[in-house]
């Protein structure tokens, strides 16, 4: 029996059918949980997130076995689209002051008309937010649909949809889009000192391609690589213009 997830159950005031219905699993599978079967790490992690507790408080051993990977990895999920939405959106809702998208298109996150308010909800409140979405003319995002086997000419449909949705939150102070002309060797997203970290593999469409979920330790880190790399782009990237 697994005590811990069922006290943090408790204290939340869910039931197991309540965890299921939000991670779309069979009831059967949460109640396994609670019998002591341990899920997959990205279960584990979203059923942390629902119950605002540390997935190490409810798991120490898949805890420990992660970090010693790294001290700075929170989780590895498979797929980007095993990344449930209420962790995107708690992701981004848990930054103060820093906020940062580098990707060709990012359309998944701008069709979430929740996750778009939070960006401009934490913009009002002080944090910086930036967005960088590949330039649809860019040869580099037309090499990108080819090789995801969409067509150029839908990678580029898909920026200026995009493009088209995020607009808006330039409205708001504290937001700014910029467009890239770089190569694309990953998508990152920035909330504060966390990263989520969308590999990328030639042939094969960024949903289907793993995330990691990180965090900065100190300089010199892994995170701190892909934050400079942000920093990099957006130093070279150009303000959207009206006619785009």
């Amino acid at each position: 029996m697994n005590e811990n997830l069922r006290h943090a159950l408790i204290r939340a005031r869910l039931q197991p059918l309540d965890v299921a219905a939000h991670l779309t699993v069979d009831p059967k599978t949460v109640s396994r949980w609670i019998s002591g079967r341990v899920p997959h790490p990205r279960h584990r992690l979203a059923v942390a997130d629902l119950l605002h507790v540390d997935e190490e408080d409810l798991w120490p051993e898949g805890g420990r076995s992660r970090r010693g990977l790294s001290g700075e990895i929170k989780a590895v999920y498979p797929h980007r689209w095993a990344v449930p939405a209420d962790t995107w959106r708690a992701f981004f809702d848990s930054a103060t002051h820093e906020i940062g998208i580098l990707v060709y298109s990012g359309l998944f996150l701008a069709e979430d008309a929740g996750l778009l308010r939070i960006l401009t909800g934490r913009a009002q409140a002080g944090a910086r937010v930036r967005i960088l979405l590949g330039h649809p003319e860019s040869p580099h995002v037309t090499a990108r649909g080819i090789e995801e086997g969409i067509g150029g000419d839908v990678m580029a449909a898909r920026v200026r949809n995009a493009l088209t949705l995020y607009r808006p939150l330039q409205n708001t102070d504290g937001v700014e889009i910029r467009l890239h002309h770089t190569v694309l060797y990953n998508s990152i997203y920035r909330a504060d000192d966390d990263l989520m970290v969308n590999l990328h593999a030639y042939g094969t469409r960024a949903p289907e391609a793993p995330v990691i979920y990180l965090t900065r330790s100190e300089a010199g880190s892994t995170a701190t690589t892909y934050l400079n790399s942000f920093e990099r782009v957006w130093d070279s990237a150009e303000p959207v213009a009206q006619t785009i």
